[in-house]
């Protein structure tokens, strides 16, 4: 664990050229998510930030106003400030922003889309646990080139699946390959996606040569 670069952070070489870029839950730290990393891609490297703002003690990586309603003017300076710690880390630690791939789950896979659509290009792939619409773009970006897996489950009470697919909607329309699965399940993650996500992760690699 180091603080470095602005966010107290997990890095953690791998044996490949891929890294991915974890982002936890709600009360989740910069270790929540590396043992999922760890299962996705046994080779690939792991960065995993913790989130700086806290809601009743629980870090999160930007504010909400309520249940699923956000602090926008919050959200888009967490996202900005998360973008520029992405882009030191590339430095930092010497790994191809274009070999990056966005795990990430809940409050973690919302700022991730949010990254993904202010900041177009940084983020050419995601998997999205659990994730839904951050914001309503005034303008879609291009996000021709990207490749995004999206992951919702049916039971879910905190995220309704038509946000899900809203979501995919906006990314899609914005040019993103997206491929979005609905799963027998609550939040929580199953098994079944967690394979499924790996495969994914296995033929994007195959696709790049």
């Amino acid at each position: 664990m180091t603080t470095e670069l602005g966010f107290t952070h997990q890095f953690i070489r791998g044996s490949s050229d891929r890294t991915l870029f974890l982002l936890h839950g709600t009360g989740g730290d910069e270790n929540q998510l590396v043992p999922l990393g760890r299962e996705l891609d046994p080779a690939a490297t792991l960065l995993s930030p913790l989130g700086k703002t806290l809601e009743n003690g629980n870090a999160r990586f930007f504010r909400r106003l309520a249940e699923g309603v956000f602090d926008l003017d919050d959200l888009r300076a967490r996202t900005d400030e998360l973008a520029e710690f992405v882009k030191a880390a590339a430095v930092r630690y010497e790994f191809a922003l274009d070999k990056l791939v966005a795990v990430g789950y809940s409050n973690g896979a919302n700022i991730a889309a949010s990254l993904i659509f202010r900041h177009p290009g940084l983020l050419r792939s995601a998997i999205l646990f659990r994730a839904m619409v951050p914001f309503e773009p005034e303008e879609l970006p291009d996000l021709a080139g990207t490749r995004i897996w999206l992951a919702a489950g049916k039971e879910d009470p905190l995220i309704p699946p038509d946000n899900v697919m809203r979501l995919a909607e906006l990314l899609s329309d914005a040019g993103a390959e997206v491929t979005a699965r609905m799963f027998e399940a609550s939040h929580g993650l199953t098994n079944v996606e967690l394979v499924m996500a790996k495969r994914w992760l296995e033929e994007l690699r195959a696709a790049a040569g």
